[in-house]
């Protein structure tokens, strides 16, 4: 095991900004994750939004489903928690600009018109969190402690 590389991972020089970012951006991300995943609050679940996925070119759409739910109900969690922050937030910002550029960005910008604003500020945030980590309240920086 690379202890290094994990304390890179783990190490977080921020302080509560990073659990104003986290708790709501992932509940957020978790919460549209469970509709994907699960059929929870009104989504339609791996079938319903794989075969949708497929009609606008994602393939194999069951497949893109589970990987984009994945990412955002597991990565989602693990913001919430501040653990693993860093990948976690990588994923969930890959996510949403595969999200962006193959759903929002021919509608514009306004979430009124489907545009990709509102993925747009959720990148924004998971990338922040990604250069700065899960912050003061977060079990990364617990972790990171004990290994040193």
């Amino acid at each position: 095991m690379n202890t290094q590389l994990i304390q890179r991972v783990l190490n977080t020089n921020a302080g509560l900004a990073a659990l104003a970012l986290r708790i709501p951006v992932g509940l957020i991300l978790a919460a549209h994750g469970a509709q994907k995943l699960f059929a929870w609050f009104g989504g339609y679940g791996l079938e319903g939004t794989g075969q949708w996925m497929a009609s606008i070119g994602l393939e194999p759409g069951y497949l893109m489903a589970l990987l984009a739910g994945s990412a955002e109900f597991f990565g989602g969690l693990a913001l919430v928690f501040g653990l693993l922050t860093r990948p976690a937030a990588l994923v969930s910002a890959f996510t949403m600009l595969i999200a962006i550029f193959s759903v929002h960005i021919s509608n514009g910008l306004f979430m009124s018109n489907n545009g990709y604003e509102y993925a747009l500020t959720l990148f924004a945030v998971t990338v922040a969190l990604a250069i700065q980590g899960g912050g003061a309240l977060s079990v990364d920086r617990v972790l990171a402690a004990r290994l040193r």
